[in-house]
């Protein structure tokens, strides 16, 4: 097969970032053109500065509508609007990274419907894709906590999870909450109880069990570290540890970047790589969930590529055997 020709909207952010450093080495894929309007003309390495020497290429002001893929990495709400201003090629396929198509109601723009892409969830429907929502970074983490449990119908209490993410979740974009001056030696939570990847969650688990009308009660951070989320979710569990383990293991056993751990988990298991790894303890009639994962790359631009294998029929992993920043 010829080489996929990739094009990038919305270059210049954390998660642009990694996408082009996984694009420029995966062995299917060439870049075509990195689009950004604010940085027309600069050498990617100058804004990515982890690049230098990687790649020559500069961002572009154009467009060209004939790429085989379309990565879009917009702001939230800016998705939608770009592609109704901007006709692809009718072979273009097209994986937005923003959370414009994730939910049900949301899922079609003019003749494109776009497909949820957990592919722990729904990876035949991933393959046979055009239009991919990539999911949201805690989403991924808390569905792929929680997924073996409502496909088994046994979420039948609340679910309470705590969260933590790094700084890189933010964006590049300053705010009062983002300087380092800020972040370091500190720790605080936002969006309690209304985080916007709730919508996702609670869509899947719907999905997985229909007779689910217990709360999710999710509690997010903000950590003083750069990548990596480190979620615990725990409700009520009538199984002992032995089945919960039985019941993760065979749910994830074809998974090729999800695994269950028999040890306590924590997130240089995962940065840098795009593995969620998961732990189960069970406490009196309480399950408690551990999961860990990159929220760029799992959570974002490594899952975005995960997808675009399954369309392509190419192996899952390619691309994307990556070792974690152990040490």
């Amino acid at each position: 097969m010829k080489q996929l020709e990739i094009g990038i909207i919305g270059g210049a952010g954390y998660t642009a970032g990694e996408l082009i450093r996984l694009l420029l080495n995966h062995p299917q894929t060439t870049i075509n053109f990195v689009y950004s309007t604010s940085n027309a003309g600069n050498k990617l390495y100058k804004v990515h500065q982890d690049l230098i020497g990687a790649t020559e290429i500069s961002f572009s002001g154009t467009i060209n509508p004939e790429v085989d893929v379309l990565f879009l990495c917009l702001g939230h709400g800016n998705s939608t609007a770009f592609l109704e201003k901007n006709e692809f090629s009718k072979n273009t396929k097209i994986i937005d990274l923003s959370n414009d198509f994730r939910l049900k109601a949301n899922e079609t723009l003019g003749d494109k419907t776009f497909v949820y892409g957990l592919p722990e969830l729904q990876k035949e429907a991933v393959k046979t894709a055009k239009y991919i929502a990539n999911p949201g970074c805690f989403a991924t983490a808390l569905q792929l906590a929680i997924l073996p449990l409502a496909a088994n119908g046994l979420l039948n209490n609340d679910v309470h999870i705590n969260a933590v993410t790094g700084a890189t979740g933010a964006g590049t974009s300053l705010s009062a909450t983002t300087h380092f001056t800020w972040r370091d030696n500190n720790f605080s939570h936002y969006k309690a109880f209304t985080h916007q990847h709730l919508g996702e969650i609670n869509q899947t688990v719907n999905q997985l069990q229909a007779n689910f009308n217990s709360e999710i009660n999710f509690m997010p951070n903000r950590g003083n570290f750069s990548r990596g989320i480190f979620a615990t979710t725990y409700t009520k569990f009538e199984g002992s540890i032995e089945e919960a383990k039985e019941m993760y293991k065979a749910y994830y056993k074809d998974a090729a970047f999800t695994f269950v751990s028999d040890n306590d988990v924590h997130m240089k298991q995962v940065v840098n790589t795009n593995k969620c790894v998961i732990h189960l303890v069970k406490h009196d009639n309480k399950l408690l969930i551990t999961s860990c994962i990159d929220n760029l790359l799992k959570g974002a631009s490594g899952q975005a590529i995960q997808n675009m294998n399954l369309m392509y029929g190419f192996e899952e992993t390619l691309g994307l055997n990556l070792k974690a920043n152990y040490f």
